[in-house]
């Protein structure tokens, strides 16, 4: 997910499955100007209206959008509820999931969910875009769905034994969402065995960032581990790089692997941490790229020295936009395996009533013009984990970013011969 500082954008359509919605970077979320009066009619036409001058694609996926409006504006609605339902009518004729509405309630949630303090079992969900079923975009980690063994790409079949084919991604989250204490069981399908897993749902503080002074043959490294990108994100980032620095270290490895994504203002941010100059991302709207809709650095790198990015299928949306910065801009080498592939961009804005509104308004690019959507961001060296490794990974998440682990293993070979390259040994730009 993404936010900017007009309005929450969220990099396709991943949902928080905790009683807060978007998980991510940090949240500044601006209401919408619309005045709900108590006309359910009027609360349809507001939808519809910011639709027609938002929507990405000015043909409406090729549906006649003011038709559209015609029908649902003839219709009489007897109180709030019918609205809400044919507002989510009207929205599935443009047949894109990332396009949604959400009830006070669960716009209220979303809220919540962008602080980074979570309830509920752990995990981003979304629906595929070819199959409609309900896909794991990754576990949050420490999390119980992560401690139950849940992984990315995993697929939801039931919810406490009701089958999701078909089902709605709102509804899937209300299915699980719940009281901390409470369990709900998820059957997930994974290759061509289905899995049931009993998850308690708790009560989640998040510090998205985590980072170790390690030693190493040719020196001292910094690790930093971002799990995702919450509010606190960039801030923790910031002192994290700031401390390493003052150790003197001589290089980095920045972990992102199983990170869903978050907010678009914080991984500009962090990403800004690493380059001194570039760009960063580009948007495409309706209207096609402008540089109103790039993001550059601005020459407040924190560090020069050498740097090592981890990444994996649940590495999503804004994990791929600092990847994918780093790696076009050859300020990192990337190692793991292919990224998640989401690269939509939505405005996520509050309606008259407490309501909210999903509206897929772009999708983003790389610097050098890559479109990810769909086809991830693949690493410039490529080394994959075994079923068993990956799941002793996740049993004893201690081993995560250490010589038990394969992935950081190659990672930190290649970091010591970029440090062994450097005509200085990776002498840095000074911290500011």
């Amino acid at each position: 997910m993404v936010i900017t500082k007009r309005s929450l954008v969220v990099g396709a359509t991943a949902v928080v499955l905790t009683t807060v919605a978007v998980t991510g970077a940090g949240l500044h979320l601006s209401q919408s100007q619309a005045f709900f009066q108590e006309s359910p009619k009027e609360l349809v036409d507001e939808v519809w209206q910011i639709i027609d001058r938002q929507y990405v694609d000015a043909t409406f996926n090729q549906v006649d959008w003011r038709s559209v409006r015609n029908e649902y504006l003839n219709r009489e609605y007897s109180d709030k509820e019918e609205a809400y339902e044919a507002i989510r009518e009207m929205l599935k004729t443009l047949d894109d999931p990332y396009t949604r509405f959400m009830d006070p309630e669960e716009f209220k949630n979303m809220q919540i969910d962008t602080s980074g303090e979570l309830t509920g079992v752990g995990i981003q969900i979304a629906q595929d875009e070819d199959t409609k079923k309900l896909v794991v975009i990754s576990p949050i980690e420490d999390t119980p769905a992560f401690k139950a063994g849940i992984l990315a790409k995993d697929l939801i079949v039931k919810i406490d034994g009701q089958s999701t084919e078909g089902m709605d991604v709102n509804d899937a989250v209300q299915l699980i969402r719940g009281k901390p204490g409470t369990d709900v069981i998820l059957t997930i399908q994974r290759d061509e065995e289905e899995i049931d897993y009993t998850i308690t749902r708790a009560r989640i503080e998040i510090h998205p960032v985590r980072y170790s002074y390690r030693s190493t043959p040719t020196g001292e490294i910094g690790y930093i581990r971002l799990n995702q990108f919450s509010a606190i994100a960039a801030q923790e980032m910031r002192e994290a790089i700031k401390e390493l620095e003052t150790k003197d270290v001589n290089g980095y490895i920045l972990d992102l692997r199983s990170n869903p994504g978050g907010l678009l203002y914080s991984s500009i941010e962090i990403a800004r941490m690493w380059l001194d100059k570039g760009k960063i991302v580009s948007t495409v709207n309706r209207d096609g790229i402008s540089k109103a809709h790039e993001e550059i650095a601005r020459n407040r790198a924190l560090t020069d020295k050498p740097l090592v990015v981890l990444v994996d299928g649940g590495s999503a949306s804004a994990s791929e936009i600092l990847s994918g910065a780093l790696q076009d801009n050859e300020r990192a080498t990337l190692v793991g395996t292919q990224t998640f592939g989401k690269g939509l961009v939505q405005s996520v804005r509050g309606l008259g009533d407490g309501s909210g509104l999903a509206v897929t308004i772009a999708k983003y690019l790389t610097p050098s013009g890559r479109d990810i959507n769909k086809e991830g961001i693949p690493p410039d060296i490529v080394i994959e984990l075994t079923e068993e490794q990956r799941k002793e990974l996740q049993k004893d998440r201690t081993k995560i970013g250490t010589p038990d682990d394969p992935q950081y293993v190659k990672a930190l070979d290649v970091l010591n011969q970029a440090i062994a390259e450097q005509p200085n040994n990776g002498a840095s730009v000074q911290a500011r």
